[in-house]
């Protein structure tokens, strides 16, 4: 059975359509409109960020601001220790990830890590206590098993991957009270989108996602995953609607929408215990 066949056979997989609680609250969500490693990212930010919090006490933010600055990092944080387990038990799994496409995930999971760590460390550095890891159920109540199928861990992966690219970016105006960590968001945000690329054409999938307008799902994504790509069919963008040009699946992959913070924190919490 070829890739494309067995995408096929995927979508129609029981799996895909099991219902349970958490998983008919993903697919109703249908108001929603993710890494170089970080080791490129200069160790003694943390310090900076304390030494340049006092030396620029004039253009300090204010109470609000900073606790927008923190509650985008805690979300980030949460998106985080979510890949960077996922990827964890994934690769610590007899037989699931074949040969060829193990040193991809060794990397990538290098990475989710690398951002935990960094995350963690940046929270401390603003005086407030990182959020604990918290449990995750990746099955979604016995809806999913990625851990046995490795098409569907491949799934899960290109959800979880596109989640972080536009939830990054849905924060990128709560953290630019602080030019260091909008930097360092950035940097993650663009190898959160290489780990989204790689993924999907991992699932012989293009590198983009590209929905013709009121489409559902991308690539051959299961119904239940609308929530992340809901929204990625708009075509206006700062009042051009590219879709006369380019026609309506090549115009809104020429834009990538973002998810607020409460469409992201919904996504992430259907994997929390």
């Amino acid at each position: 059975m070829n890739i494309l066949k067995l995408l096929d056979k995927l979508s129609d997989d029981t799996f895909f359509s099991k219902q349970t609680s958490r998983l008919d609250n993903l697919s109703d969500l249908s108001t929603f409109g993710k890494k170089a490693a970080v080791a490129a990212l200069p160790l003694g930010l943390g310090s900076f960020l304390a030494t340049s919090a006092k030396a620029e006490t004039k253009n300090e933010p204010t109470l609000a601001m900073k606790s927008a600055l923190t509650d985008a990092l805690q979300l980030a944080l949460t998106l985080e220790y979510l890949e960077d387990e996922y990827y964890r038990i994934g690769l610590q799994t007899a037989n699931l990830i074949p040969a060829s496409d193990k040193v991809v995930f060794q990397q990538i999971s290098k990475h989710e890590t690398a951002h935990v760590t960094f995350l963690k460390s940046t929270l401390t550095s603003l005086n407030v206590a990182p959020i604990a890891k918290p449990t995750f159920d990746f099955t979604v109540n016995g809806a999913f098993s990625p851990f046995t199928n490795y098409q569907q861990f491949l799934v899960l992966a290109q959800a979880f991957e596109d989640t972080g690219v536009r939830a990054y970016k849905g924060q990128a105006g709560n953290v630019m009270s602080n030019g260091a960590v909008l930097q360092a968001a950035l940097q993650i945000h663009s190898v959160e989108a290489r780990h989204a690329s790689m993924v999907r054409r991992m699932r012989a999938n293009k590198g983009w996602i590209e929905l013709a307008s009121g489409g559902s799902g991308s690539g051959g994504m299961p119904a239940a995953t609308n929530a992340v790509y809901a929204g990625e069919d708009v075509t206006v963008q700062a009042g051009f609607n590219t879709a006369t040009t380019f026609g309506a699946a090549a115009g809104s992959a020429a834009y990538d929408e973002v998810l607020t913070g409460a469409e992201a924190t919904a996504i992430a919490s259907l994997f929390i215990d």
